[in-house]
């Protein structure tokens, strides 16, 4: 891979010298020098690099100021020629810290750690994400003790302040609950449950029958409150 860099420096015969080193790197592309944090701003703005070479003693802006404004997906090895400043630097979440004179050995380590942190970052991004397999059930707390409620019974929700009553298919009983209904919604798979009420979820499956703006479990009614009236149009409408 290569790595589009810049260096940093009011010293121009260290930019120069880096410059050189960064000429025997073959997988180092130099984009820009720069004799102060100003330039290096515009700069980078302009054709953004993956790596920076950034001195910290700068008129104006120094380096620890100008890191952090650079795009956050530019990451910086800090050339200095003081080393109490070193804390900072790693402060700044800086891949490197070089004192000076830098020698060639020591900038080639640097440039390697900073190969092997992008070559991270693109393996990670090229990695295919594996989707996340919902839950098939919840647990849920119910007179001291824990309940668990296949997702596929529940019919709906029902929240009563502090607590929440969960209607299902195997029990003419609702199971009930201490917990809000911000709680409950929050473990239920958007993709099968919808919010209709500021009282109410039902799973989307179990709907059967709509009449005037209530939707009909037997003889239940559950309105459809009028926050939720467009979620719930667009649900039918995808239908």
């Amino acid at each position: 891979m290569i790595i589009k860099c810049a260096i940093v420096d009011d010293e121009p015969l260290a930019v120069e010298l880096l410059a050189s080193y960064v000429k025997k790197i073959p997988f180092l592309e130099l984009c820009g020098k720069y004799n102060n944090a100003t330039d290096a701003l515009h700069g980078i703005g302009e054709h953004p690099v993956d790596l920076l070479f950034l001195d910290i003693q700068m008129p104006e802006l120094n380096g620890l100021e100008l890191s952090r404004l650079v795009p956050e997906n530019t990451r910086i090895v800090f050339t200095t020629a003081f080393d109490q400043y070193a804390v900072d630097g790693f402060r700044a979440n800086a891949l490197d810290y070089l004192l000076k004179p830098i020698s060639y050995a020591d900038f080639m380590e640097a440039c390697n750690k900073a190969l092997q942190w992008f070559q991270l970052v693109q393996q990670s991004e090229q990695q295919p994400t594996m989707p996340m397999e919902e839950p098939r059930s919840i647990f849920v707390k119910s007179e001291y003790k824990l309940l668990q409620i296949d997702l596929d019974d529940i019919r709906y929700i029902e929240g009563l302040k502090d607590y929440v009553k969960i209607y299902t298919e195997q029990s003419p009983h609702p199971v009930l609950s201490l917990m809000n209904m911000k709680a409950i919604e929050q473990m239920l798979p958007a993709s099968r449950f919808i919010r209709v009420h500021r009282s109410f979820i039902v799973q989307k499956s179990k709907i059967r029958e709509i009449e005037r703006n209530r939707i009909v479990f037997g003889d239940v009614y559950i309105p459809i409150g009028d926050s939720y009236k467009q979620a719930f149009q667009d649900f039918i409408n995808a239908k």
